[in-house]
């Protein structure tokens, strides 16, 4: 056969298991899955290493790029060079913290603007859902966007407000009659403590914020999505508590599906210094052992997907000061900067569990492609895009926020020695690499 690429490896993630394979590639996509050592008339061929795997490339669906408004904080040219860089091949971009946020479809076409001939991957929008929008989601659906976000407590940005009960309750009933997915940001403010937040004690910051607010919230969103048949998403679940009530109504026939994300299972509140903003986020990193269940709903299945939840900000914004003991967990811009080093976070920890690769892959790639309707992403199989990545799993680095492609050189993760190194991305079968011109395209959910 012909084709424009064939990359051969002795150690290729397929189906769901490690294979020896030859990936041949034509016009973007993967044209056919042979024997390793197969002849094919190609125009370019790649052999991995000894030490290499080859995996598809990763599907984030939760991704924080802030423009237009707030490009400072990143921006789509720098947060998908760091993307192609850690493996990272799709991203959908949140609604908000950009000005204007993805509420209407002006603000879906400012994004789109601002995004169009920078971005080194694929990138995919969602609509955001906020008072007084509800006449708007249609509109959105109809122009592609892959679901609506909301908050059910204040955002931390003025222009994304937050549903209350009714108005959770009406959009998930619009969300229903479109066929349409909302992901919710799932914290009740009523079991929040926000005085217990100020100051450099992160003790007093995870107090302010218990497991039982995202428990509220998140019963209240498998109770929503029974009643109108809406599909729901939660995102970034932290708490482990909230796991039997989102089996329960899985098992009731509930669509609802929960991702979680590398901080929360790499991290543990014990190892936080007071002081150290960079590990803010919202909600806040829990002990080892509400990490190990976190680990176990995984394993089940209760949890479905890994993704990033990059929240990037200014150092000025992440570093708030607080006294000669660090930063003030209650001024800090709550987030974590991850984007490029997520695979590797999450293998380091997995691999030390006894998880396998292949696991990590559908995690990270083919659950969260699936969730959103892209099919065609997140695996190497004939048919589909052919965004291929090279990692060495047991190659190790050292992580130096300033040598990363995020826009600023904050991270959680910075000093931190972590396995598994992104040798090699190809976006449709061609290279993505610091040096390429962005090929990226803008997805629209339903079209390729």
């Amino acid at each position: 056969m012909r084709a424009d690429l064939v990359v051969r490896a002795r150690r290729a993630v397929v189906d769901g298991a490690e294979t020896a394979c030859a990936v041949a590639v034509s016009d973007g996509r993967v044209v056919a899955l042979l024997g390793v050592d197969e002849p094919v008339d190609a125009a370019e061929s790649h052999e991995l290493g000894a030490d290499e795997v080859l995996v598809p490339g990763l599907v984030d669906t939760h991704v924080h790029v802030n423009e237009p408004g707030r490009t400072e904080w990143e921006g789509f040219a720098s947060a998908t060079r760091a993307a192609a860089a850690g493996g990272i091949t799709t991203i959908l971009d949140m609604p908000l913290n950009s000005v204007p946020p993805t509420t209407t479809l002006e603000g879906l076409r400012a994004k789109q603007e601002a995004a169009r001939g920078q971005v080194a991957v694929d990138v995919g929008f969602w609509g955001g859902a906020v008072p007084g929008n509800l006449a708007d989601l249609r509109e959105l659906h109809e122009a592609g966007v892959f679901g609506f976000k909301c908050f059910l407590i204040d955002s931390g940005v003025a222009e994304f407000g937050h549903l209350e009960p009714p108005a959770f309750a009406s959009a998930m009933g619009e969300v229903a009659r479109l066929g349409a997915l909302m992901i919710v940001h799932a914290e009740d403010a009523r079991e929040i403590d926000d005085s217990r937040a100020a100051g450099a004690s992160y003790a007093g910051f995870l107090a302010s914020r218990p497991p039982a607010a995202e428990q509220v919230a998140i019963e209240l969103v498998v109770a929503e999505a029974g009643r109108t048949g809406a599909r729901a998403h939660v995102v970034h679940l932290s708490s482990a508590d909230a796991l039997p009530a989102l089996r329960a109504a899985r098992e009731a026939g509930t669509d609802v599906s929960v991702e979680t994300c590398p901080h929360y299972l790499a991290l543990e509140a014990a190892e936080v210094p007071d002081g150290a903003t960079e590990f803010k986020c919202c909600p806040p990193i829990r002990d080892a052992g509400n990490r190990d269940r976190l680990w176990a709903g995984l394993a089940e299945g209760t949890i479905d997907m890994v993704v990033s939840d990059h929240s990037p900000s200014t150092p000025e914004l992440k570093r708030a000061p607080g006294g000669p003991a660090g930063g003030d967990f209650g001024q800090a811009w709550g987030g974590i900067a991850s984007i490029q080093v997520s695979l590797p976070v999450v293998w380091t920890a997995a691999r030390s569990r006894g998880h396998s690769l292949a696991e990590v892959v559908a995690w990270m790639a083919t659950a969260p492609a699936d969730r959103v309707g892209l099919a065609h992403k997140g695996r190497i199989a004939v048919g589909a895009d052919a965004d291929l990545v090279v990692l060495a799993p047991d190659a190790e680095l050292d992580v130096d926020v300033s040598r990363l492609a995020h826009k600023n050189p904050v991270s959680a993760y910075d000093g931190r020695r972590l396995a598994g190194v992104v040798r090699r991305t190809w976006l449709r079968g061609v290279p993505v690499t610091t040096d390429s011109p962005p090929a990226g395209r803008l997805l629209q959910r339903g079209t390729r």
